[in-house]
């Protein structure tokens, strides 16, 4: 268990891996039959789990071992799941649906979902804390905070419901500055972990992430206008139909494509410095802007 990840052969390969991986490690790591346990589980159930394979790939890249990869990995994958246990809620998005299964609170209740939310947030740090992440664990906690908080994932929520009320339409600087925090903030957060528990430079992933969040953005954004509910798994024409401001709107659709493919090559052109070793996360740049859930 503290081998080294080995390199897959291609990114549905490596992506298929970190998903099984990162399953099997929550069932160890989050086992209970309460029905706390089993909501938090099942808000981790069915997800593409990507923020996941970047901290695995990260680590990959930079000789972290497998189960201190795995335990950051785990992590992240929580923190995304309480966030969209929360935004699922009544009082915030208030959506049925979420990876095609009923979202925490039709599943269970308003109560169990706030509650199962809070506990994998709480979680998350809890598996960051562990004593075997190293000597640099302190500042990827640190890190974190910052990404899900005031200052990131947390703030671009706030920013997202106060632009549901607002007078006149975002504008394309501050969706950007918007969707920054709401989603990118956790996507840099794990494709530069593996280079931050590893104390090198991680001046390149940063890069990499901050054009790959943007991209995942403007293809959801796409998705919601192109998408079918049933491969989306949630619901789909929402913005359009309230009328929100999103890249698509602003930009139109065949320039949102065109901006989400410059992103993916601005997304590849960092991973330089990784030669033929970057490779899947290129693919994985790929694959956001072109997936269909």
């Amino acid at each position: 268990m503290n081998a080294e990840i080995p390199q897959m052969q291609g990114f549905a390969s490596a992506l298929k891996a970190s998903q099984s991986m990162i399953s099997a490690h929550l069932e160890n790591r989050l086992a209970g039959e309460d029905n706390l346990h089993q909501a938090m589980r099942y808000a981790l159930k069915g997800g593409k789990m990507l923020r996941g394979f970047l901290v695995l790939e990260s680590a990959r890249l930079h000789g972290v071992s497998q189960k201190v990869a795995l335990d950051a990995a785990l992590a992240i994958e929580c923190l995304h799941a309480y966030s969209l246990a929360h935004d699922d809620l009544p009082c915030m998005d208030d959506d049925d649906l979420r990876r095609g299964q009923p979202t925490l609170h039709r599943k269970w209740d308003e109560a169990m979902a706030v509650l199962a939310g809070d506990s994998l947030q709480c979680f998350a740090f809890e598996l960051l804390s562990n004593p075997d992440m190293g000597p640099n664990a302190l500042s990827l906690i640190r890190d974190l905070a910052k990404s899900a908080g005031k200052d990131g994932m947390v703030s671009g929520q706030m920013l997202d419901i106060a632009a549901e009320t607002a007078e006149t339409p975002l504008t394309l600087e501050q969706i950007s500055l918007l969707q920054a925090r709401k989603t990118g903030c956790l996507i840099e957060w794990s494709a530069s972990a593996g280079a931050v528990l590893a104390g090198a430079d991680s001046t390149p992933l940063r890069q990499y992430a901050t054009a790959l969040g943007l991209a995942f953005q403007i293809a959801d954004d796409i998705l919601d206008v192109e998408g079918d509910v049933q491969k989306v798994g949630k619901a789909v024409r929402k913005d359009a139909n309230a009328g929100k401001a999103t890249f698509v709107s602003l930009l139109g659709l065949d320039t949102a494509k065109t901006r989400a493919r410059t992103l993916c090559e601005e997304a590849c052109a960092a991973l330089a410095p990784y030669g033929e070793q970057g490779e899947c996360l290129k693919e994985a740049a790929r694959f956001v802007i072109s997936r269909d859930s």
